[in-house]
């Protein structure tokens, strides 16, 4: 069992999951108010989201070597730290061209945060428990989907990005405090050496989860990115109806969460992640049959049940293979997340300014089927002969 000391460092790593998932979904659910004050188009604001994912992506393998050393007490709290600043200095930029680089600088935290997070979870609990404890951390992402961004579009729609981004800021402090509080001194994973590290990008097994985390964020984000202008174009969502769209998606999200966690050490994380996927890509599949915002919030469903669920899912999976070079391979699992995202984002604002928007959700259902059929790949490569 886990002791006392432990369960509270692993609610103060979920807490500090929720801000950093807020933070980095901020921008999404406060597109229409970022383009319309800055006086940009919805595709040039989007690459907020796309900028953001480059810097997350090449940062959280890079960073994790930096900070192979540092005591993780001290560097999830001044990580989050850092967060806070970012979003207050981004809430004061005048021009979309001050606002970028701000952006990009913020967002090396979750390069940080979340990697760091999840392995330091796996060493506050016995080995058994590994893959629940890092599913338990990865609650904060769906929390900050049923909470977090739901109310900063809120806040948006009402207030003005502005304001949601100091939202953020103050809430990065608090977290950090919590970290502070709570989790004990001397949690240093052990830095990976340039084997270890040459071990990982070697392995066709854990480069190939990676490559499923990938092109899982790019399936989701070519559609997900613009999630708010498309409502907002197509169904007529003011800023109410779509912060209840985000709140049902992320009610859902914790849902799902909350079931790989219970779950997930039962019936294998490989399974997990096949189901958690082939939901997403149904929610895809139906999406063009959505003709009113009632439907859609049906369609939505399964989509929520999987987008966090099957990160986290992905995380265990790695950590569970090999555990030794956990630090290594979570780092460039998030960093497939980031790139996903990225390129989803990048292809979404591209077909939304050639006005293709109806094909969003057809690449990106080609885009999940390619990695359901490589994760089912991977599976079978590893079973006995």
């Amino acid at each position: 069992m886990t002791r006392p000391a432990s369960r509270g460092a692993l609610w103060a790593l979920l807490a500090g999951n929720f801000v950093i998932g807020t933070g980095v979904m901020v921008v999404p659910g406060t597109l229409n108010e970022i383009s319309a004050s800055l006086s940009v188009t919805v595709a040039t604001a989007g690459q907020l989201i796309t900028a953001a994912a480059v810097v997350m992506c090449l940062g959280a393998p890079l960073l994790a070597a930096v900070v192979a050393g540092w005591d993780r007490r001290l560097l999830l709290a001044l990580t989050l730290l850092w967060y806070a600043a970012g979003h207050a200095l981004a809430a004061w930029m005048p021009s979309f061209g001050a606002l970028l680089p701000v952006r990009m600088l913020t967002v090396i935290a979750p390069a940080i945060f979340t990697p760091q997070a999840a392995a330091c979870a796996g060493m506050l609990v016995p080995p058994e428990h590994r893959g629940r404890a890092v599913t338990f951390v990865f609650l904060g992402w769906s929390m900050a989907s049923v909470l977090g961004l739901p109310i900063g579009a809120m806040i948006g729609g009402h207030l003005g990005w502005r304001m949601a981004f100091m939202a953020v800021a103050a809430l990065s402090i608090v977290s950090a405090a919590s970290i502070w509080l709570t989790l004990p001194t001397g949690i240093r994973p052990a830095a990976l050496t340039a084997a270890a590290w040459s071990r990982v990008l070697r392995s066709p097994v854990l480069m190939g989860i990676v490559s499923v985390t990938a092109l899982q964020g790019a399936g989701q984000f070519v559609l997900f990115s613009y999630f708010g202008p498309i409502l907002k174009q197509s169904f007529g969502a003011d800023p109410t109806t779509l912060s209840l769209m985000w709140a049902l998606f992320g009610a859902f999200g914790l849902m799902g969460n909350m079931v790989v966690s219970r779950y997930i050490d039962r019936i294998g994380a490989g399974r997990m992640v096949l189901l958690t996927t082939v939901l997403i890509a149904l929610s895809l599949f139906l999406w063009p049959f959505a003709s009113t915002i009632a439907w859609l919030a049906v369609v939505l469903v399964p989509w929520g049940l999987g987008c966090f669920a099957t990160n986290s899912a992905q995380q265990a999976r790695l950590v569970g293979l090999a555990p030794a070079l956990a630090s290594g391979s979570v780092a460039l699992n998030s960093s497939g997340i980031y790139i996903g995202q990225a390129v989803g984002a990048g292809l979404g604002g591209w077909l939304l300014a050639n006005d293709a928007a109806p094909w969003m959700s057809r690449v990106g259902l080609a885009l999940l089927l390619v990695a359901i059929g490589l994760s089912v790949a991977i599976d079978r490569s590893r079973r006995p002969a």
